[in-house]
């Protein structure tokens, strides 16, 4: 069923699957240039698909798709920066006040290093504080979660398409995580189905432009890959004589 979609290192079976039916879907509304894992400008991210469609005499509309296949991974993508950093204050602090009375109830975790004992360093991995334990994990996955867990708030920010769209399997449509401003297609008996619509975000004709390379380009390395063109015969041809 997915002989036209190449597999990139460690994608499943069913990833493949939601891009398949994303480009169906996107060519049958009229979006006719569509590529897969399209690197897009403004931001670091690829879209699992780019897509864009015509429209008269205007630039065009663009649109990403994001395909999800279970809970965690939609998840990992949909860190609201905002509410994250506000919890990152609000943990930091308990930290801090921790801190605190950890160091009033082991003085033996001073370093010593300082003047004045208050400004010392301490070391509190060596001991079994549970609530310290847990402030601190909890710390390291919120800021892992800001660095890196914001593709569909950076997406949607910077303007990166007109339109965009989660894909998801018929099982999984948690309303109340999707992300603010996209629409959702819910795959049902082989065929996604428009479930929600997702709100438009200008940008510029140049904008549009642009994206529409990023989606020749990629498509250009995909056909590439079919034909067993490497980049190496490419160069060889461009330092022919002509």
């Amino acid at each position: 069923m997915d002989a036209g979609v190449a597999p990139k290192r460690g994608e499943t079976e069913a990833h493949r699957r939601l891009k398949r039916l994303a480009v169906l879907w996107a060519q049958a509304q009229g979006y006719k240039a569509c590529a897969l894992e399209v690197s897009l400008p403004q931001c670091r991210y690829r879209a699992d698909v780019a897509a864009y469609r015509a429209r008269g005499s205007d630039s065009g509309v663009t649109a990403i798709f994001e395909c999800k296949q279970v809970l965690s991974d939609l998840r990992r993508d949909n860190c609201c920066s905002a509410a994250a950093r506000e919890r990152l204050a609000t943990v930091n602090n308990r930290r801090q006040v921790l801190e605190k009375h950890l160091r009033v109830h082991y003085p033996t975790l001073r370093g010593g290093d300082s003047l004045f004992p208050e400004f010392d360093s301490a070391d509190f991995t060596g001991i079994a504080h549970t609530g310290y334990k847990k402030v601190v994990r909890e710390l390291g996955t919120l800021q892992k979660r800001i660095s890196g867990s914001t593709k569909f708030e950076c997406l949607a920010r910077y303007r990166c398409a007109n339109v965009f769209y989660l894909v998801l399997p018929d099982d999984l449509y948690p309303e109340p995580e999707l992300p603010p401003g996209w629409g959702v297609l819910v795959e049902a008996e082989g065929s996604l189905a428009l479930r929600h619509k997702p709100a438009w975000h200008d940008n510029s004709p140049d904008a549009r432009l642009r994206f529409l390379h990023r989606i020749a380009a990629a498509g250009t390395r995909q056909l590439n890959r079919q034909l067993e063109i490497p980049f190496e015969l490419i160069q060889s041809e461009r330092q022919r004589p002509t």
